[in-house]
């Protein structure tokens, strides 16, 4: 497996990163540990979750997936082959949200006691927190870093403007800087993250986990009409967004690379993914070793120029760089 460097930290991570938001929600917990044991054994180390997960769901109330993420490391006694992300700042309820100094320990301790382990890999700013001074949230992650409880800290759903500003403070003070951006960023969705931020976390050495790397499964072809939307609990959500004539352009663009390459769809967009400079790890999920076993030998997978730039122009997108 070919690991690389999380930003400028010490962390090596697989090339790929399991999408924890389906643990205890589309996976239950015997699914959820045959995958975890499967994904260490395929040679990937990277597991990422979050505090809030899954807390849309009926019935939950956030902390569902780090409760069984903790429990399989109880059982597996793996904690030492996982480089473990989790985040912090979306609504947990009762006014506990946000990246205030205060919040941020009492929510590490949260998400320590779910995750049964006494440290964190990466714990990352799950949104920005625009009402507290970004000295004082990279303070408090400083002091968690000191106490040993965090390893290095990233950012998701970031601007341009604010990660910059973010970084400029961190090397002004001296402050732990976010070693990663988790960024929407998908063979659909390429503006935003290919205009500004892929520039700046290539410039300024910020290594890249972009979340819905298969579009909520839309990039797998498991959605192509209306009718398919009931294919899952996020289909109506997926078929609401992606598919229209771009999304079908793109899905045409993937059917014949997949053919050619004699692989599914869903693997040709983790390669597409994986050719561009600026990302170190996409997050994907599955909820089937099956599915898995097609995201791990998409990073096998080498794409051709002509099939990328057949991929880039069926996928390109006003705005994009």
């Amino acid at each position: 497996m070919d690991y690389r460097q999380l930003g400028r930290s010490d962390l090596q991570v697989s090339p790929l990163a399991f999408g924890g938001n389906v643990f205890g929600w589309t996976a239950d917990e015997p699914t959820s540990f045959r995958l975890l044991d499967a994904w260490l054994d395929a040679g990937f180390n990277f597991v990422d979750t979050a505090d809030v997960y899954s807390r849309w769901a009926a019935g939950h109330v956030g902390g569902e997936s780090e409760t069984l993420i903790g429990k399989w490391l109880r059982h597996s006694g793996k904690r030492e082959r996982v480089v473990l992300a989790t985040k912090v700042g979306k609504p947990m309820g009762d006014d506990k949200q946000g990246l205030s100094p205060g919040y941020i320990r009492e929510a590490v301790d949260a998400s320590l006691r779910r995750l049964q382990t006494d440290y964190i890999d990466l714990y990352q700013s799950h949104d920005d927190d625009a009402q507290t001074p970004l000295e004082d949230t990279l303070g408090a992650f400083g002091d968690l870093i000191k106490a040993g409880k965090v390893r290095a800290i990233g950012a998701s759903n970031y601007s341009a403007p604010r990660l910059a500003e973010a970084l400029d403070v961190a090397e002004r003070t001296g402050l732990p800087r976010y070693e990663s951006l988790q960024p929407l960023y998908n063979l659909y969705d390429r503006a935003v993250f290919e205009k500004d931020l892929a520039p700046l976390c290539t410039a300024r050495g910020v290594g890249v986990i972009n979340f819905y790397a298969l579009a909520a499964g839309f990039l797998t072809g498991k959605y192509r009409t209306q009718a398919d939307a009931g294919k899952s609990a996020r289909g109506a959500n997926t078929t609401q967004k992606y598919l229209n004539p771009r999304g079908l352009a793109i899905l045409g663009a993937l059917d014949a690379a997949a053919k050619q390459y004699g692989v599914a769809p869903g693997q040709i967009a983790i390669a597409w993914l994986l050719s561009r400079p600026a990302v170190t790890a996409p997050i994907a999920s599955a909820t089937s070793i099956a599915q898995l076993d097609e995201l791990a030998a998409a990073v096998q997978l080498k794409l051709d120029g002509a099939t990328l730039a057949a991929l880039d122009k069926a996928s390109d997108e006003p705005g994009a760089a």
